[in-house]
């Protein structure tokens, strides 16, 4: 990890929320107390920010400089808000269409999603705040960048995101071995939102649940399912196609 991409001591830590960096998630040692702690903890929370509490020996890896307990690790990006985007996208016109991803925790296929969405022109990627991939140097170096072009909004709970979108007039499309239907015949030329899940789970109950469509990709040979980012491109692709086909 590069000196740049994280920032360590309590009062440096404070400094930086207060100042307004973007900050991925705070690490602090498991037995941090004290007044500083406490300091440090109420601005934590005042900012909403990702905190995790880990072992010492987490943090020395990182640093053997004295970090006193806190390490903040630095986004490359500027997080979005999904409430700020949605109303924006259609005052500019445009004919959204959003990639949310769901309880994905692989950095490489994350940044293969990047690379994807930056290509086809996505307008913004949705992922959680926690148990998540989250906009890391290794996510944008696998993105070639792409991750930079891309607004990504990390909300706190995916289902109410879906929920919001879908309030907002999207058409919700889960990637899901589940899905009744060929992945080509769900409707991507209205504002659509391509929901994809985790690598072993697929996407949670609840959000299957909340969404409109539900498309699957056919597998006719003998492994029983595609790597997320290929089925991610495969969905996206799909959208440019048929959003193409009527301009």
């Amino acid at each position: 990890m590069e000196k740049t991409d994280y920032i360590f001591g309590i009062r440096a830590v404070i400094e930086a929320i207060e100042a307004g960096r973007s900050i991925d998630k705070v690490l602090v040692r498991r037995d941090f107390t004290g007044d500083l702690a406490r300091e440090l903890y109420a601005k934590i929370k005042e900012y909403d920010i990702v905190m995790q509490r880990v072992p010492v020996e987490k943090l020395n890896r990182i640093t053997m400089k004295n970090h006193q307990g806190a390490i903040a690790l630095l986004s490359p990006v500027e997080y979005q808000k999904l409430e700020n985007l949605v109303p924006l996208f259609y005052e500019e016109g445009r004919n959204p269409l959003v990639v949310v991803l769901d309880g994905l925790t692989d950095t490489r296929n994350f940044g293969a999603i990047g690379r994807t969405a930056a290509c086809a022109g996505v307008d913004a990627i949705v992922i959680p705040e926690r148990n998540s991939v989250s906009v890391t140097p290794d996510a944008v170096k696998t993105s070639a960048g792409g991750l930079f072009h891309v607004p990504v909004c990390r909300e706190k709970d995916i289902l109410s995101a879906v929920r919001f979108l879908k309030d907002n007039g999207y058409h919700i499309v889960g990637a899901t071995e589940k899905g009744a239907s060929n992945y080509t015949c769900a409707d991507y030329k209205v504002p659509v939102a391509i929901v994809m899940g985790s690598e072993d789970t697929g996407i949670s109950d609840a959000v299957i649940r909340a969404c409109d469509e539900l498309a699957a990709i056919p597998i006719i040979g003998k492994i029983e399912s595609l790597n997320v980012s290929v089925a991610a491109g495969i969905m996206i692709y799909e959208a440019l196609r048929q959003r193409m086909e009527v301009l």
